[in-house]
């Protein structure tokens, strides 16, 4: 690699770091940019995997605040993204990449749309509660159990195909939650996390001589400072701001999906 191509890698890792930790689809910068310099599919999917581990737990560290309160629950979901992350890997390995990516467009939009529609949905969740006596806050078992199914399937996507896999996340719990959108991107990073560890795993093991391991560690060096980055950034967004900015980042994602 030149020199610009390796300050441009490294620059592509801080922006996916950045965004992954404020929504999630950081892949879609770096994927791209290494494409772009050559690197074959196989080689940069590989390879982005591994380097955007670092920005995941840097992303995860600056959002611990926000995740106190959640532990419970997400020892619940930890386990269905683990699951999912493992199940997505062997399909990944085992189907063509052209399956997965025919639904992909379709599941963003139905999180596009959870995501929009969010504060509607809590509210007529809570009303129903209050006119049952129910106390709206609590999570009881059957929301739980739907809950860590879709964590699940989020995590078999993400264990598949990463790109965006946050958005997917954000738009679950916000239906499903009575929490915050800080609170729930906390979640997502940690989730998230999980599954992208899986993956940059199980490529370790199966195709270790496929990893360009300078990009990868590029990358991971990007991702790291901007995880950190947009965990600062994203905790002062407003609800709304944070929501806005999910979706538009959701609809360049679909774009680039259906255009690649």
């Amino acid at each position: 690699m030149s020199l610009l191509e390796l300050v441009l890698i490294l620059l592509a890792g801080v922006w996916a770091g950045l965004i992954n930790t404020i929504v999630g689809s950081g892949t879609l910068v770096t994927f791209p940019t290494m494409v772009a310099f050559g690197f074959q599919p196989v080689v940069a999917t590989m390879s982005n995997a591994v380097g955007l581990v670092a920005g995941g737990v840097s992303g995860t560290w600056g959002y611990r605040r926000e995740l106190q309160g959640q532990w419970a629950r997400l020892a619940w979901q930890m386990p269905g993204s683990l699951l999912g992350a493992v199940v997505g890997a062997w399909l990944l390995l085992h189907l063509p990449a052209d399956t997965f990516k025919k639904v992909v467009p379709v599941l963003l939009v139905l999180a596009l749309v959870l995501v929009v529609t969010q504060p509607r949905i809590q509210r007529w969740v809570r009303r129903r509660a209050e006119q049952q006596g129910r106390d709206h806050q609590e999570v009881g078992r059957g929301r739980l159990a739907v809950l860590v199914l879709c964590t699940f399937v989020a995590g078999v996507y993400g264990g598949y195909f990463a790109a965006a896999q946050g958005i997917l996340l954000v738009g679950i719990m916000g239906v499903l939650l009575p929490e915050s959108m800080q609170r729930i991107n906390a979640a997502k990073n940690l989730l998230s996390l999980v599954v992208n560890v899986v993956a940059a795993t199980a490529y370790t093991v199966v195709g270790f001589h496929r990893i360009n391991w300078a990009a990868a560690g590029l990358i991971a060096a990007g991702s790291l400072v901007g995880g950190f980055l947009g965990a600062s950034v994203g905790r002062r967004l407003s609800p709304t701001v944070l929501r806005a900015v999910i979706v538009v980042l959701g609809v360049v994602a679909i774009w680039r999906l259906l255009a690649s």
